[in-house]
């Protein structure tokens, strides 16, 4: 072989080795995106299978406040990495270990389903990764460890809230309960609604549950309608919702319906059209409220997409927006315990959805407005 031939190979050998070395230099800090100003951000959210709607949400909310933020020379700027995770726990799971290990994100907005951050919540704080919640509403989701948060209001604060809001205006005495039992949020919803109805002096006179993706509901209706409740609580995502409410009114149901954080989408008023009239929610968002925030944040989004957002997308939208603000408090676009301390201590944030605080969980401190489904619109709750 030619001596300049070997040269060529010795150099070629030199540069493969010192790419090794680059590569295998990441920092548990994080990694810089090639702009010391800039911070990897991963989204996981579920662009498919049947959740898909809150993701689509979600996304749409974080991106746009991305975009807005990414526009302000004053701001720290923001990559950020969107993953689907299908709605599957062992996808998030992929997906948090990716974006940690791979990407060397700063912090993690999501998983979006309770499960899933159930599932993979533990490898974010092992890792000492934030794993920022926007629509993880189930109990025990901070328990995980001290770097998951969110500012999706737990079930314990929203159906809590709702129920005993409801039982004051409308007086019912008699209630029912139907759930999902496959579903980890349903099932917390369940328990909690169960507490909220009997603190109140409420019968509860059946309890019936169904599996996700289910579309026949006529025997556990039967059964509630033959148990007369006054008032039926329903814990489901908004699939099921709808067809539960169709299913209710074509069965001469007409007590009024509490909804879980699912029954929150424009999609479940679409799919149950007049029949999730009577549905009552309780929600961080009000589309409206009298505030220049709330306005300003439904015309752009609705420029940007062709439709008004909904609590999920308010809640992403707010997400990105504390994500900025502890960025900015940090100091660092990398290092992921400085930004953990930062979003720990944010006080006194506004966002679209209100005033808003961690409490020393992780949890979300704020205000739960009870609204109620009439002529295909949420308003606020009234006798």
């Amino acid at each position: 072989m030619k001596k300049s031939m070997l040269k060529k190979l010795a150099v070629m050998g030199l540069a493969g080795v010192m790419a090794i070395g680059i590569a295998g230099c990441g920092s548990d800090k994080g990694a810089s995106s090639g702009n010391a100003n800039e911070a990897k951000i991963a989204l996981l959210t579920t662009t498919s299978g049947a959740a898909a709607a809150y993701g689509e949400s979600i996304k749409n909310g974080a991106e746009l406040a991305v975009s807005q933020i990414n526009a302000d020379a004053n701001n720290v700027k923001i990559n950020l990495l969107v993953e689907d995770t299908k709605g599957d726990k062992n996808e998030a799971i992929n997906a948090m270990n990716k974006v940690i290990s791979k990407d060397k994100v700063v912090a993690v907005v999501g998983p979006m389903l309770s499960g899933e951050m159930m599932a993979a919540g533990p490898i974010a704080n092992k890792n000492k990764v934030v794993a920022l919640g926007t629509s993880t509403t189930a109990e025990g989701i901070t328990d995980i460890g001290d770097y998951i948060f969110r500012n999706a209001v737990p079930e314990s604060l929203a159906v809590d809230t709702a129920i005993k809001e409801a039982h004051k205006v409308l007086g019912f005495k008699t209630a029912a309960i139907m759930y999902s039992n496959n579903n980890d949020q349903m099932v917390s919803v369940n328990n909690t609604a169960k507490k909220a109805l009997e603190s109140e002096g409420v019968q509860i006179v059946a309890t019936e549950t169904f599996a996700d993706k289910d579309t026949d509901f006529s025997a556990q209706l039967t059964k509630i309608q033959q148990a007369k409740p006054d008032v039926i609580v329903v814990a489901s995502l908004y699939q099921e919702g709808a067809l539960i409410m169709k299913k209710m009114r074509e069965l001469g149901i007409n007590v009024p319906v509490i909804g879980s954080n699912g029954f929150n989408s424009p999609a479940f008023i679409k799919n149950a059209g007049a029949a999730a009239d009577g549905s009552i929610v309780g929600t961080p968002w009000f589309p409206n409220k009298d505030d220049q925030k709330v306005r300003d944040f439904k015309k752009a989004y609705a420029d940007k997409y062709g439709h008004e957002p909904d609590q999920f997308a308010a809640q992403a939208y707010d997400a990105m927006y504390m994500v900025e603000a502890a960025l900015k408090k940090a100091g660092s676009t990398t290092d992921r315990e400085k930004f953990k301390e930062a979003l720990k201590n944010i006080a006194d944030f506004v966002g679209v959805t209100g005033k808003f605080q961690f409490d020393a969980k992780g949890d979300p401190k704020m205000d739960v407005q009870v609204l109620q489904v009439r002529n295909g619109q949420f308003e606020a709750l009234q006798k």
